[in-house]
């Protein structure tokens, strides 16, 4: 009966008339719903045996990639914020190893909030014997912060993905040089309004100093676009000089292919590191991006129950617009497999791309034509992308101390690749952070501190009110003479 006057209604409406119309439309539709998803990788790549710390791992790109992970083998720490005999983990980490055949997937309980948690992992993990580590992934940077905590939330993204950095560095740094490690750190969408005005300069430097420069620290208007854009370009500067800093180190010699005819050595303009660090941007998902902005991140206990029925209502123009998971995962992982100049040149990728799909030898290509990833770079829709961003301001010099040595700043100069605002933004940037890790530390300390002061005053008062009730239950009952004479 349902399907009959189902039936009749559509029939109504829709006459044989409005066939072509109706087909133009939904191909339209489609058309512009399968080019808001992006661009997809065509590349793979087997991770068996290499091990990966994800965190972020709950969130829903996190979700997408933890799974994407597990099927093709890969040893994954997932970092969770709640602990991992509750919620999420405990629930979906059981199912990940049935599904995939992988038991080789942990969850570890990390509050990315908590400076002291952090240092706890990490020193516990790089202390351990025979530890290895091919690819770390920041994927809790992508999420967009909103509402009342927003600022903090987001000082605390950053100085967390700096703390993790910095603590890694010393296992990362003595790995087989031949080994290909990735950090990969994903950044919102919204960096490219920030291009254009951004400006930050290192404390020595800063208003305190000198009244003339711009200020290093955002202004208290800026909206919550504007922020997120500008965590994420400060964000994206830092992968780009962390990756000037591993290249400098002493200890970053490749190590040639001797098993062929020739010696095949890449040059230091490709890769001079076998520490690769990029900035991804998915893209614009809706439950990382779009739902944050809304304040509709839960249905249960939303931030703003304006925007969750804003979200509702606009879910199906949503859909069509933003990427899902799954889509925004895409360029993440062509960062992650593609091949970095040393493997390029220590495999046999060449070879096998040399071959057509029947298996017979196809038009020979040499390394220059294969796509290898670049470090450093930030990539979006599986591409790099040309970010053009202003340097740093000269600071005014006091003396005429510089004009001494030109040769030394043309020196600087020719080092200087300008990528992202060349080097002196970075260590600008660089600088910017280990202020914001000092302040993030030292404030979490007193936190801890006064929660501290607060158990200890808690359980004060409990053993005092037990004392109370002891005492109280242990004296006997008083008798009045006088009442008792008169008896």
């Amino acid at each position: 009966m349902v399907l009959k006057i189902a039936h009749a209604a559509i029939t109504s409406i829709l006459t044989p008339n409005h066939y072509t119309h109706v087909a133009l439309v939904l191909a339209a539709i489609y058309a512009l719903y399968t080019y808001s998803q992006g661009k997809k990788t065509t590349r793979e790549r087997d991770l068996h045996g290499r091990t990966i710390i994800l965190t972020g791992a709950f969130t829903p790109i996190g979700l997408t990639l933890l799974d994407t992970l597990a099927r093709r083998g890969a040893h994954i720490i997932a970092l969770s914020e709640t602990p991992i005999d509750t919620g999420l983990p405990h629930l979906l980490i059981p199912i990940l190893r049935q599904t995939h055949s992988n038991e080789l997937i942990y969850a570890e309980h990390v509050s990315l909030s908590s400076p002291s948690s952090i240092k706890k992992f990490c020193d516990g993990f790089v202390k351990t014997e025979n530890q290895r580590v091919d690819a770390i992934i920041f994927a809790h940077e992508y999420a967009v912060r909103g509402g009342g905590d927003g600022e903090k939330e987001r000082k605390e993204a950053s100085a967390s993905t700096f703390l993790f950095v910095t603590l890694f560095l010393p296992l990362l740094l003595v790995a087989p040089a031949e080994r290909d490690i990735r950090l990969i750190t994903l950044v919102n969408p919204f960096y490219a309004a920030a291009a254009p005005r951004f400006t930050v300069l290192p404390p020595s430097s800063s208003p305190s100093s000198s009244p003339a420069s711009p200020p290093s620290r955002k202004p208290k208007s800026e909206g919550l676009l504007a922020a997120e854009g500008r965590r994420a370009l400060r964000t994206i500067v830092l992968t780009r000089h962390l990756q000037r800093v591993l290249d400098a180190l002493p200890n970053n010699k490749q190590v040639p292919r001797t098993d062929g005819p020739a010696v095949t050595i890449v040059s230091n303009k490709k890769q001079r590191s076998n520490i690769v660090a990029v900035s991804v941007s998915p893209g614009v998902s809706r439950a990382d991006v779009v739902a944050p902005l809304l304040g509709a991140e839960s249905l249960v206990r939303p931030r703003s129950w304006r925007g969750l029925i804003l979200y509702i209502l606009f879910n199906p123009l949503i859909r069509i617009l933003t990427k899902s998971p799954a889509s925004a995962l895409e360029s993440v992982l062509h960062a992650l497999f593609l091949p970095t100049p040393f493997k390029l040149a220590q495999s046999d990728a060449v070879e096998r791309e040399n071959t057509n799909e029947d298996g017979t030898p196809g038009t020979r290509r040499t390394p220059d034509e294969i796509e290898v990833l670049k470090p450093g770079a930030l990539y979006a829709e599986c591409a790099v992308v040309p970010l053009r961003v202003p340097p740093a301001p000269v600071p005014p010099s006091t003396d005429g101390a510089d004009n001494d040595k030109p040769k030394e700043k043309d020196g600087k100069e020719e080092d200087d690749d300008g990528e992202l605002g060349g080097v002196a933004l970075g260590q600008a940037v660089w600088e910017e952070y280990e202020v914001l890790l000092k302040e993030w530390e030292k404030s979490a300390k007193e936190d801890e501190e006064r929660l501290e002061r607060l158990e200890k005053e808690r359980e004060k008062e409990e053993r005092e009110r037990v004392e109370r009730a002891t005492r109280r239950a242990s004296t006997p009952p008083t008798v009045d003479p006088d009442a008792t004479t008169s008896a």
